[in-house]
Parts: structure tokens; C-alpha cells; sequence
């Protein structure tokens, strides 16, 4: 799997990501993103707001095995990337106010078409995260939580092309919609729940959300010396 197994492949994985942080420090004033996120709070004291108790546990163990841990960053639950994905759920873009939401929905649409399920995303989540439940405890006799990470590897490997049935929601669509919230909790302004202590940002050297450093934009074999500032 291409996107998954990260430690030797973390930065290939992210890539896509970083061409777009900067425009991921501004998403709040564009998708309409949570902005009460208090920056630097550790994923202990958050207290999930639309996700069960089940469900977090669910997501924050789905988004660990696609940005675990390593010498490069810190890991999606060390980023706060479930707390991002929680808040969006009661804004504007979880309930897909943000989209066209009518019919036809065309599932197998190329991308540029946009979005394409009949659910909104705080809907995609709650029935995926629920029939993936089920489908993984049917499989392996215990909860995604308890299988071994390359077990964990496979599960997403599955889902990612499609072949594990997860109820009547699309595997391919949700692991997108997984991945790209991922993406953009790992490399979004702090203020949005995401990127704790802007680790993501000192990972790729993202200055964040400096006034200026225009002075820098040509300097291209010259490390910038500042460190990265969030908007809130």
C-alpha cells in the first residue's frame, strides 16, 4: 500500500499535504473550520464533542496507523489530528453545507467532480466507523484497537481499494475522506484543534502565518531562521 507502512515512506505520504500548507493555515476562513481549539491542548483533555466514546477510540486508532510516530514528526493523536476531525463535525463543512448536496450522487465520478456521497461527512463517519467496527470484528474476533499493527496496515489496505465491506457506505470513499481529514488536521493553523505545538509545520519549516516574509521567498539555499507563528 502506497500510503500506509510510513516510517521510510512518511514524507512521499505527506507530499501531497505540505504543497498545500499554506493554504491548509488558512482554512478557517475559507471551509468554515472550528476556531475555539485551544492551541497546544494535549488529547487527554479534549472531550470529543460528536464523536461516542467508541467512535474516538475507533478514529484515533485509524488516523495513528496513518501518520504513526517517527524520527521525522509527531503522530496524528499527537497532532491532535481527532480532535480537528471532531470539530469540523459541527461546522458547516461536517454537515456538507459547504456542497452541492443533491441528487444524482455518482459514487464512481472521477474527483474533479467533487464530492459525491449522499452523506454529509459527519454521516459518512458515523455509519462508516460503525460497519467498519462490525466488519473488523467479524473478520479477526477483535476490535481494530486490538489487532497488530500490520493487521491494522491490511485493514486500511482493504479499505483503500474497496474490498472491505463496510455496510452500505463505499470503502474507497471513506478511506479518502479519512485521508484527506487526516492530512489537513496533521498540517492545519493549531487554532483548528490540529497540528499541536505546530510540530507539522517545524517538521516541513512552515513559517505559518508570518505578516511577511517576502524577504526569504527567494532564498532558496538559505534555512528560514524564524519559527513558524499561528493566526490565533
Amino acid at each position: 500500500m502506497k500510503t500506509i507502512g510510513i516510517s521510510a515512506s512518511r514524507r512521499r505520504f505527506l507530499r501531497g499535504a505540505v504543497k498545500t500548507a499554506p493554504a491548509l493555515a488558512t482554512l478557517g476562513s475559507t471551509l468554515g473550520l472550528a476556531s475555539s481549539a485551544p492551541t497546544g491542548s494535549s488529547p487527554a483533555s479534549y472531550s470529543p464533542g460528536y464523536f461516542t466514546p467508541q467512535e474516538w477510540q475507533l478514529l484515533s486508532a485509524l488516523v495513528e496507523r496513518l501518520i504513526p510516530a517517527d524520527a521525522a514528526g509527531p503522530s496524528a493523536t499527537e497532532a491532535g489530528v481527532p480532535e480537528f476531525i471532531d470539530r469540523q463535525m459541527a461546522q458547516p463543512y461536517g454537515f456538507g453545507a459547504l456542497w452541492f448536496m443533491q441528487a444524482p450522487f455518482v459514487p464512481t465520478a472521477a474527483d474533479e467532480f467533487g464530492y459525491q456521497l449522499a452523506q454529509s461527512p459527519r454521516e459518512l463517519y458515523r455509519q462508516a466507523l460503525a460497519a467498519l467496527a462490525q466488519a473488523v470484528q467479524q473478520l479477526h474476533g477483535k476490535p481494530f484497537t486490538g489487532l497488530a499493527p500490520a493487521q491494522q496496515d491490511a485493514v486500511l489496505t482493504a479499505l483503500e481499494a474497496g474490498t472491505l465491506a463496510i455496510g452500505t457506505v463505499p470503502p474507497k470513499a471513506f478511506f479518502a475522506q479519512l485521508l484527506t481529514n487526516t492530512r489537513e488536521g496533521y498540517f492545519c493553523d493549531p487554532k483548528h484543534g490540529g497540528n499541536r505545538n505546530m510540530a507539522a509545520w517545524k517538521m516541513v519549516g512552515f513559517p505559518g502565518a508570518r505578516g511577511d516574509y517576502i524577504d526569504w521567498v527567494d532564498q532558496y539555499a538559505t534555512k528560514y531562521p524564524l519559527p513558524p507563528v499561528s493566526s490565533s
